[in-house]
C-alpha cells in the first residue's frame, strides 16, 4: 500500500477518545510534515503538525482526511 497524501498537504485529523473512540470535538487542521515508512501492519503513517497549536502527532492514514 502506498502513501496517498503528500508532504506539506493540509488535512483534517479526527481526534481519538478513550479506547480509540472518536471524540465529539470538531476535526483539527494539520499539515503533513513527513511520510513515515509503512510498518508490518501495512498501514501508511504520517507525522502531522497542527496549524493552530504547537502539537505534532504520528497518525495512520485512516485517521486523516482531505480538506473540503
Amino acid at each position: 500500500m502506498a502513501h496517498n497524501y503528500a508532504i506539506n498537504e493540509d488535512v483534517h485529523h479526527q481526534l481519538q477518545g478513550p479506547q480509540g473512540r472518536s471524540t465529539i470535538k470538531e476535526r483539527s487542521i494539520y499539515t503533513i510534515t513527513s511520510r513515515l515508512p509503512i510498518e508490518a501492519d501495512g498501514r501508511p503513517r504520517y507525522r502531522i503538525k497542527s496549524k493552530s497549536e504547537n502539537i505534532e502527532r504520528v497518525v495512520t492514514e485512516e485517521q486523516i482526511s482531505r480538506l473540503g
